[in-house]
Formats: structure tokens, C-alpha cells, sequence
């Protein structure tokens, strides 16, 4: 008995759902024809991740406290999409997360976070030119959205020191590997 190396899908139950994602359990049929059950969870909008780079050849990065792993991570910014416009959210996350914004912007890849469990669209931006912000209400402002989103901490890490925090154990987040990976490319530093 042959089979087609592809999955099948008998039904399909939704399980759960809030403003963000949506959980189903598909009853579907394996590539090796047994039978089997499927969770998916699928992200309601596309995410963007920003690679936000500073003339002195830094990543801006931000440190915050993860609830599902209950531990702290370093990450480029990002964040859900809202259903906007995919440069608008990232230049609204840019600023949310960091208080910066930049001048010059770049869709530089496209990824999708857990396959094996997740429908979830991600795309990646560079950001360069970026500027402090402009006033003492966007710095305030800035503050507001890093507390309510629990970031600690914004730092700007020299492109030469990424490897050894991946190395370190610093930087774990897996989008934000794909992110910087995605910019290296770009920039030509692979």
C-alpha cells in the first residue's frame, strides 16, 4: 500500500478561541496511513519582528519576562500585527517597545513560528536610522507601553556580540535567532 507522504483531515474541532489565537483539533489521517488526532493553534494576525539597527552597528533589543517559559529573554522587538498594515505595526512596535523610530525600513523576511503546531505568520523588518525619541511624552509614552508589556530593559548590542550571547545562552528566543539570521543575510555578514 502506497500513500501520498501528505496528511489528511477527517474533521476539524474548534476547542478554543480568544482575540489572538484560536486552538482546533483536526481528526486527521498520517502520512503512513494510521489515524491520528491533531492540536493546531493558529495565530489570528501575522507578527512582526523588528531588527532595529543604530549607526554604531547595535541591535536594539529588549529584555522581558516570558509567562508561558516563566523566565526572563532577550528579543528584538515585536509584536501581533492587529490586523494592520504589516510596516505599521512594526513601526508601532518599534516605538512601543523601544521609544525609537526609524527612518528607513525594510521587509526582509518571512517566517512561520512552531510549524509542527502552530499556523503563525511572521515578518521581519530592518530598521535603520533610527532616533531617540523626539520629546519627553514619547519617552513617557514609551515607558507606559515597556511596564504594561513588562519589559525591563532596552539595550543596544553590538552586532560583534550576538554569537557569543547565542552561544551564552542569552539570546534563546527562536524568532528572534530567525530575525537576526534574516538580517545578516541582508547586511552580508553570514
Amino acid at each position: 500500500m502506497t500513500h501520498s507522504g501528505r496528511w489528511t483531515t477527517r474533521s476539524s474541532t474548534p476547542k478554543y478561541t480568544n482575540p489572538w489565537i484560536s486552538v482546533r483539533e483536526d481528526a486527521v489521517v498520517r502520512p503512513d496511513g494510521g489515524e491520528g488526532v491533531y492540536g493546531v493553534v493558529t495565530m489570528r494576525n501575522p507578527a512582526v519582528f523588528v531588527v532595529a539597527m543604530t549607526d554604531e552597528d547595535e541591535v536594539l533589543m529588549v529584555s522581558l519576562y516570558r509567562y508561558p517559559t516563566q523566565a526572563m529573554s532577550l528579543e528584538v522587538p515585536a509584536g501581533g500585527s492587529d490586523g494592520e498594515n504589516l510596516l505599521l505595526a512594526a513601526q508601532r512596535e518599534l516605538v512601543e517597545e523601544t521609544g525609537y523610530t526609524a527612518r528607513e525600513w525594510r521587509e526582509i523576511g518571512r517566517m512561520n513560528a512552531l510549524n509542527g503546531v502552530c499556523d503563525a505568520p511572521e515578518h521581519v523588518f530592518l530598521a535603520t536610522g533610527l532616533q531617540a525619541p523626539a520629546s519627553v511624552e514619547d519617552a513617557e509614552r514609551a515607558a507606559r507601553e515597556q511596564k504594561a508589556e513588562g519589559i525591563s530593559a532596552v539595550r543596544a548590542v553590538p552586532w560583534r556580540d550576538l554569537t557569543r550571547l547565542v552561544a551564552d545562552g542569552e539570546i534563546t528566543d527562536g524568532e528572534t535567532l530567525a530575525a537576526l539570521m534574516f538580517a545578516a543575510a541582508t547586511l552580508g555578514r553570514l
